[in-house]
């Protein structure tokens, strides 16, 4: 059984795979029975140049960036790997938020520079702590159930919104509306679908709280970028750390990377050696299971 990954992988992850091939994509992808899929969009174009495909294995949880639709027409089979990063994920949301919070970009430049000891006092007026604030969690998967008691043993107090209410211990349900009003850290979790693309919009983020910070490591087009930068450069919100944007890789004019309270990174934050050594398990099974004619796990279609 053949199988092709599309990823620029690095020395570390190249090590666990049996076999690389360095032969272009779409030669490769003409005999090809699995794709692992990482971000790069599998179109319908894709999926129709393959015609022994038999499974789109989507190294992560998000399947927005697959042509469902083509996948279905041509019987090919659609996975994803829930829970596999959900670690990863969870740490650099509290990576972001603490990046944020405490201005580490900021220090880091002005150390490097030998100012390190003459800061600008309003810059430092804008730190703070997350304990004795509320942070609210936007999607209650697997990444916000893990970073959720991690808040609340730092002192945070914790309120979640999602389709449904799970009934955490750890925290309280809130519609959508109150939890953007309540808390001082708001932290994206959730799919890219229909219903939440554009769900934090200009509407959204004035109803934030004054000096409100917004988190993101979920998809990129849950947010209005242009909005969110004027929000922040209006000093309604106190800043935002973000891993994604709704153009990938991300344009240096992004309106957002001009603002010294925004702290960024390439879309990684799922990305470290762990996640991949328990994903390649996940694939290497469905591969197993595919050719044995057995149920595949975390099926899609």
């Amino acid at each position: 059984m053949k199988v092709v990954l599309q990823y620029r992988a690095s020395d570390g992850f190249r090590a666990q795979i049996d076999e690389t091939d360095e032969a272009t994509f779409k030669r490769e992808m003409r005999d090809a029975a699995v794709l692992l899929h990482v971000l790069k969009p599998v179109t319908a174009a894709v999926i129709e140049a393959a015609p022994k495909l038999r499974l789109v294995q989507k190294i992560g949880v998000g399947v927005n960036t697959i042509d469902l639709d083509a996948a279905k027409a041509q019987d090919v089979a659609v996975a994803n790997m829930p829970g596999t990063n959900s670690a990863a994920v969870a740490e650099m949301a509290l990576a972001l938020m603490l990046g944020v919070l405490r201005r580490t970009a900021y220090c880091d430049a002005l150390t490097r520079a030998g100012a390190g000891w003459r800061p600008d006092l309003a810059v430092l007026d804008q730190a703070g702590e997350i304990g004795g604030r509320t942070v609210g969690l936007v999607g209650f998967g697997a990444s916000a159930r893990r970073l959720a008691p991690v808040l609340a043993a730092l002192g945070a107090r914790v309120i979640y919104t999602a389709r449904s209410n799970h009934g955490s211990e750890v925290c309280a349900f809130r519609p959508l509306e109150a939890l953007l009003e309540e808390a001082d850290i708001i932290s994206l979790h959730a799919p890219s679908t229909p219903a939440t693309r554009g769900m934090i919009d200009e509407a959204a983020l004035s109803r934030m709280r004054k000096g409100a910070v917004l988190i993101n490591t979920a998809r990129g087009d849950l947010v209005d970028e242009v909005a969110l930068a004027a929000a922040i450069g209006s000093g309604h919100l106190r800043g935002a750390g973000l891993d994604v944007f709704a153009r990938e890789p991300a344009a240096t004019d992004n309106p957002l990377f001009g603002l010294p309270q925004v702290l960024v990174s390439p879309h990684i934050a799922w990305l470290t050696p762990e996640t991949l050594a328990r994903s390649l398990v996940v694939a290497r099974e469905n591969c197993r299971r595919l050719e044995a004619g057995e149920g595949l796990l975390h099926r899609v279609i």
